[in-house]
This record gives structure tokens, C-alpha cells and sequence, in this order.
């Protein structure tokens, strides 16, 4: 049997409606090229779909059988249909978003908290950029958004700047060098520095300053939460480097002090890396703005 989608609306509107007049109407055709319709199909099956002689027009045995599969797969493809019209139209879709920045899920989880409530339709899913290389996984289409502070001219993909953020030295305000008014690079050699657990090509201490300056630590102790980096610098077991709106952020502590890094300050941006085809997506548009203000708001702290 070749059955189409019209054949179950078919079945379903004449049970329904309770004759072929009525079931034509509704269905917008002629009472002729229905009744043709239901010949057709009857002529597939080998059997008759309804008992023609009562009225109301009923279904035979074979016909329930009909109605039930149009009652099970027709609200299946109307669903289909709404989730197709729901991507054409911008109103839903997939946002799996990969992180390269370790301080920015504290930062993104109320970014997502106000999206998810304007956008249910919209799959998110957080996959930290951390245990892969997320740039690459956008290009496969893995990923659709990935949050780093390290553009690249990569074939169809677009960095979308959200904020700059200054990386920032912390200490004990009993520390040595929190007497300074800046932290430069040599200032680093024969110290802890405690870190999240992220390769240091990720770390912007090392990558700007560190690194370049060929300056290493005398010791690198890592932690995942950065009340605990906080907590373990207040308490003088190292020194640390922060984004200084992560330092804003959390509750302030009068026994640790924040300085630049270097006389002039660093000054770093963050950023929103999409495919090109999906930077105008209306959703994707909605959350690089709620990202932007949620920046100013911890900026204005």
C-alpha cells in the first residue's frame, strides 16, 4: 500500500465529521474527488474502509485500523511541522555552547538563566572548551558557539567581541608585593602561582606576560573554583592572576589586594565565535546582547 499524509487526514476528518459532505468541507476538496480518494485507497488495502449503509457514515474494522495510525503519526508530523517552522522563523534551533575561558561559567550561567526563559525552544548545552579544541569542533558543527578570548582567522567563522576584561594580580595584603603599585613579570620568579586547570597557553598570565618575558614560577598550584584560588591567596599560599570582573564579582575580602599587571595595565577582549551562517540567527543575536549586558553589569559593580 502507498499511503500518503492526505489519505490519514482523510480517515480522520470523515470519522469526524460523520459524512463525505461535511469531511469535503473541512477538508476543502469536493465531495467527488474524495469520495475518488477513498475508492483509490480502498482498491490499495483490498478491503473497505467504511460501512456505507449507516448513517452517520461509520468506519469498517480496517478502517479503525486507519484511524488509529492517523491519530498516532498525524500529531507526530504536525509537532514537525512546528519545530520546522520554528527554525525557519528564528524561534528555535540548537545552541551548544563551548567555553574556553575557565572564569566564564560563573559569568555565563545567569547569561543563560535570562535566555532560556525568552527562548524555550532553544536546545543549550554547555561543553567545556577546555578537553578539546572547541574552534574546530564550530567548524564541524559540534559546537555553534565557543566563548574565547584568542580569535583566529578561521574560513566562515566570525568572533563577535562581548567585553574587555583586564587580567589582574592578586595577593595577600601581607604579600611583599602587594607594597607595590604594579606587578611586572620578573616579580613572578620564586613564587606560587595558583591557577584554574587549564594549559597554560590558556592562562593569560603565562600567554601575556609570563611567557613571552620567558619567566617561570618557582611553583604552579591549580584550583577549579575561584573562591578557593581566593580563599587560598588570602590565606598567603601563592599568588594568582584574574580577569577583574571575576575578582568584582566575589564578595569582597579585605585580606587579599588586586594590582595591574605591568606599569600600563593588560587589557584582554572576549569573545563570541559563531559560524557565519548562524551570527544572524535571531536567538544567537539575543544571547551575544544578554552576554554584552550582563559584561556592563559586572563591570559596573
Amino acid at each position: 500500500m502507498h499511503i500518503e499524509f492526505r489519505h490519514l487526514r482523510t480517515i480522520k476528518a470523515i470519522h469526524e465529521a460523520g459524512g463525505l459532505a461535511r469531511a469535503a468541507d473541512q477538508l476543502n476538496i469536493t465531495q467527488s474527488a474524495l469520495s475518488h480518494q477513498i475508492k483509490g485507497l480502498e482498491d490499495q488495502a483490498g478491503v473497505e474502509l467504511f460501512v456505507r449503509r449507516s448513517k452517520p457514515m461509520k468506519l469498517s474494522a480496517a478502517g479503525l485500523r486507519l484511524l488509529r495510525a492517523a491519530e498516532r503519526i498525524l500529531p507526530e508530523i504536525e509537532k514537525l511541522q512546528d519545530e520546522f517552522s520554528g527554525l525557519r522563523d528564528g524561534k528555535s534551533g540548537r545552541l551548544h555552547i563551548a567555553i574556553e575561558c575557565h572564569a566564564c561559567f560563573e559569568w555565563l550561567f545567569p547569561v543563560l538563566e535570562a535566555f532560556r526563559k525568552s527562548w524555550p525552544d532553544v536546545d543549550v548545552d554547555i561543553r567545556p572548551g577546555l578537553a578539546f579544541d572547541a574552534l574546530p569542533a564550530l567548524q564541524k558543527e559540534e559546537v555553534d558557539l565557543v566563548v574565547s578570548s584568542d580569535p583566529e582567522s578561521l574560513p566562515h567563522v566570525e568572533f563577535s567581541e562581548l567585553f574587555d576584561y583586564a587580567p589582574v594580580f592578586v595577593a595577600s595584603k601581607d604579600h611583599p608585593l602587594a607594597a607595590k603599585s604594579y606587578v611586572d613579570a620578573e616579580d613572578f620568579r620564586g613564587q606560587t602561582l595558583i591557577t584554574y586547570p587549564v594549559e597554560r597557553t590558556r592562562l593569560d598570565v603565562f600567554s601575556q606576560l609570563l611567557i613571552p618575558a620567558r619567566v617561570e614560577p618557582a611553583a604552579v598550584r591549580q584550583a577549579e573554583l575561584t573562591a578557593v584560588i581566593l580563599l587560598l591567596v588570602a590565606s598567603n599560599r601563592g599568588i594568582s592572576v584574574l580577569p577583574d570582573w571575576v575578582v568584582r564579582e566575589v564578595k569582597y575580602n579585605s585580606d587579599y589586594v588586586t594590582r595591574p599587571l605591568t606599569k600600563n595595565g593588560l587589557t584582554r577582549t572576549l569573545y563570541a565565535a559563531t559560524r557565519s551562517e548562524d551570527v544572524d540567527k535571531p536567538y544567537m543575536q539575543e544571547l551575544i546582547a544578554l552576554a554584552r549586558s550582563e559584561a556592563a553589569r559586572l563591570q559596573a559593580a
